[in-house]
C-alpha cells in the first residue's frame, strides 16, 4: 500500500492533501512544525532526524513546507533559508536515502520574481515555464534555490521529483489597501482566475497526479493554474484595457460584472500559461474563470468545497493586517 509524506500539514495545501488522500484511504503522514488534526509528526523540515522519521515506510512525498511571500517582512532571510533551503535539501537527500517512488515539491510562481512585470509600454507577459526568474525577494530567492536543489537531487541521487510552480491559492483577503477599497474579495479573486489564481482543489489534483508520474517524467517544472482564456495575440490589448478584453471574450459576463458592480482590471501585467502541466500530467483544472462565475451566479463563494474547508489560516500568530497566524512551515 502506498503511504504518503505530506510536510506542511497545518498549512493550507499539506491540510488539503492530507484530507483528500485519508478520503481516498491512503496511508498519511503529516509533519510540520505547528500542531493540528493533520499533523502527526512536529517537527522542522530543516531537522534531518525529525524527516528520517516521517519517512519510515513512506513511498511518496508531498513536499508543502515553507515560510511564504507574507513572512518577508516579518522574518529574517535566515529563517528563509533554513526553511526553504535547507529543509528542502534535507526532504531531498532523506526522501532519496529511503528509496520513495517519487517527490512532488511545491515551489511558487512568485519565483519568476521581476519577470511577472513587464517595463513600461510592453505587452502583458506570457508566462510559460522558459521564461527565466529575475529575483524580487528572498522568497522567490529560496524557492528558485530549492527547486535547483530538486535538479540536482533527480540527477546525482536518481531520486524522481516535480516541481509543481503554484499559482495563489491562498483564500485571505488582498494585503494592499488601495485594492481592498476598489474590489470586493469575490470580485477581485474571480478576476485572478483569469491569469494569476488556481483552485486549491486543482492544485491537490496536480500535485497527486505529479507524485505518481514522478518516476517517468523524472525531473521537470510546471506552471499550474486556472486555464487562461486568453491568447498571445490579446497580450498588446491587456496591457491597456483588459476591461475590453473581457467584455469582447465573455459579453455574458461582462453583463454580469456590470448588474453585480463588479470591475476588471485595467490592465494585467502577466498572464500564467498552464499547457504543459496539462499536457504532462494529464492535468485539467476544474475551476476556471467561467466555473468561478456560475458558482457566484449560484449564490456560492468563488472556490471549491475543499478550499471552502480548509478556510483562512493566516500567516502570523500576532495581528499583521490581513495575515493573522503564523502558517505552517
Amino acid at each position: 500500500m502506498e503511504r504518503f509524506l505530506v510536510t506542511g500539514s497545518s498549512g493550507h495545501l499539506g491540510e488539503a492533501l492530507v484530507r483528500t488522500l485519508r478520503e481516498r484511504g491512503s496511508e498519511v503522514v503529516g509533519l510540520d512544525t505547528l500542531a493540528s488534526p493533520f499533523t502527526t509528526i512536529v517537527g522542522s523540515v530543516a531537522d534531518r532526524e525529525t524527516v528520517r522519521r516521517a519517512l519510515d515506510g513512506v513511498t511518496r512525498v508531498l513536499h508543502t513546507a515553507t515560510l511564504h511571500k507574507p513572512h518577508v517582512g516579518s522574518h529574517p532571510r535566515q529563517d528563509f533559508v533554513d526553511t526553504n533551503v535547507t529543509g528542502s535539501l534535507t526532504v531531498f537527500e532523506e526522501a532519496a536515502a529511503a528509496g520513495v517512488a517519487g517527490v512532488v515539491f511545491t515551489s511558487s510562481t512568485s519565483a519568476f520574481g521581476r519577470a511577472l512585470t513587464p517595463p513600461a509600454g510592453a505587452p502583458t507577459a506570457w508566462i510559460t515555464e522558459a521564461v527565466h526568474p529575475v529575483v524580487r525577494n528572498i522568497y522567490g530567492a529560496t524557492k528558485v534555490a530549492a527547486e535547483d536543489l530538486a535538479e540536482l537531487a533527480a540527477r546525482e541521487l536518481g531520486l524522481p521529483v516535480v516541481v509543481l510552480r503554484a499559482a495563489r491559492f491562498f483564500p485571505e483577503p488582498d494585503d494592499r489597501d488601495e485594492v481592498r477599497a476598489v474590489y470586493s474579495d469575490a470580485n477581485l479573486k474571480v478576476n485572478e482566475f483569469l491569469y494569476r489564481r488556481v483552485d486549491l482543489a486543482d492544485v491537490v489534483d496536480a500535485c497527486l497526479r505529479a507524485v505518481e508520474r514522478a518516476p517517468r517524467i523524472g525531473f521537470g517544472r510546471f506552471i499550474i493554474g486556472a486555464t487562461t482564456p486568453f491568447t498571445p495575440d490579446d497580450l498588446g490589448e491587456l496591457a491597456v484595457d483588459a476591461p475590453a478584453v473581457l467584455a469582447r471574450v465573455f459579453p455574458d459576463i461582462a453583463a454580469d460584472y456590470r448588474r453585480w458592480g463588479w470591475r476588471m482590471f485595467p490592465a494585467l501585467d502577466r498572464v500564467y500559461v498552464n499547457e504543459r502541466a496539462r499536457t504532462a500530467l494529464d492535468w485539467t483544472p476544474r475551476y476556471d474563470f467561467r466555473a468561478v462565475v456560475e458558482l457566484v451566479r449560484a449564490g456560492g463563494p468563488p472556490r471549491s468545497p475543499l478550499a471552502t474547508a480548509v478556510g483562512a489560516k493566516g500567516y502570523h500568530r500576532v495581528p499583521t493586517g490581513v495575515y493573522t497566524r503564523r502558517a505552517a512551515e
